[in-house]
């Protein structure tokens, strides 16, 4: 788990802008066992509408994320490659990178990583 205060309770949500063939889902607060059902709805809508060919999804704002949310990310990611649909992960700052090399989400991106 990655935590970047000690509150138990952190507001979380998802915000989203659409643009032409693009979207950017910009998640902030904690992605753990609680919000990440409604993470993974909102990203699966994206991803399977026929005009999305690229979803950024901004991690800047994350405080907290645990292996709930690290699998969100990897199922949203094997449903974009069968959508055809580019999924890129942007505003990883130093712990969340280190994080996703340790436990080998990075590599599954394949370079569609942002800091």
């Amino acid at each position: 788990m990655l935590s970047n205060n000690s509150k138990s309770v952190d507001k979380s949500g998802v915000d989203i802008v659409l643009r032409q063939d693009n979207a950017t889902v910009c998640v902030y607060g904690r992605i753990d066992i609680d919000s990440s059902p409604a993470i993974r709805g909102r990203l699966l809508t994206l991803i399977e509408a026929p005009h999305t060919k690229i979803v950024s999804i901004d991690l800047s704002a994350v405080t907290h994320i645990d292996s709930s949310g690290l699998a969100t990310l990897i199922e949203a990611l094997k449903i974009a490659r069968a959508h055809r649909t580019e999924l890129r992960l942007e505003g990883l700052d130093d712990r969340l990178l280190r994080l996703f090399e340790f436990t080998g989400v990075l590599s599954l991106f394949d370079g569609s990583v942002r800091r």
